[in-house]
């Protein structure tokens, strides 16, 4: 499945490209269902084409207008978002058990890293209270969503890097009416996604190791 793999620490880093959402998903479904005590834990770095994701507790109101985008309805937790080409995703595929971690802990781990590689790009981002995710000027700029099975989880995060943020407009963005979005090209325009893939994958191997 990998294009490419990173490891270290009991942790495989796989360079995924681009990738059918529904596809993926499984994929990651049966990782965790047939994963082992001695499995080493993944992080799958890739985009998406055009696709809108609905949470286990979404509400189809959310959706406005999906036009030609199609919406699948998937198990992790959260509300409804997009997903896009130009958008960099990193599921991670953790034993959480096994990493000693709580999922409060987990959020804010991965939380820290896209404050952190927003901080070494000059960019202020905050956390907002009750809205996990990443926040720039009030503008969302990173989301997430986990799921949590035989104590391990999968699913993870999505950050704007340089996409086409029109498809956000037809949704209420993570169930809140009117939040604006925003993307790393706004704030730093010369975004590689290659670059911002390579700094995200340093950092959360330095939180999920610490």
């Amino acid at each position: 499945m990998s294009l490419s793999s990173t490891s270290g620490k009991d942790l495989i880093v796989r360079h995924l490209g681009l990738r059918d959402y529904p596809a993926v998903w499984h994929n990651m479904q049966h990782f965790t269902d047939t994963r082992t005590p001695d499995t080493a834990d993944e992080i799958w770095l890739l985009e998406h084409p055009p696709v809108f994701t609905l949470g286990l507790n979404g509400k189809p109101e959310h959706i406005l207008d999906p036009g030609d985008i199609p919406v699948v309805k998937c198990d992790r937790g959260g509300q409804v978002t997009y997903h896009g080409p130009g958008q960099l995703i990193a599921y991670l595929l953790l034993d959480l058990r096994r990493r000693e971690l709580g999922v409060k802990i987990l959020v804010h781990k991965i939380e820290q890293t896209i404050i952190d590689l927003l901080y070494d790009n000059g960019i202020h981002g905050q956390r907002r209270e009750g809205a996990p995710g990443v926040y720039v000027n009030d503008a969302k700029i990173a989301a997430l969503g986990l799921r949590i099975r035989r104590g391990c989880c999968y699913h993870g995060l999505s950050l704007n890097v340089d996409m086409d943020l029109e498809p956000f407009s037809r949704i209420n963005p993570c169930g809140y009416t009117g939040l604006e979005t925003t993307q790393l090209s706004e704030h730093l325009p010369d975004s590689s996604l290659p670059a911002i893939s390579k700094a995200l994958r340093e950092m959360m191997q330095a939180h999920l190791n610490n």
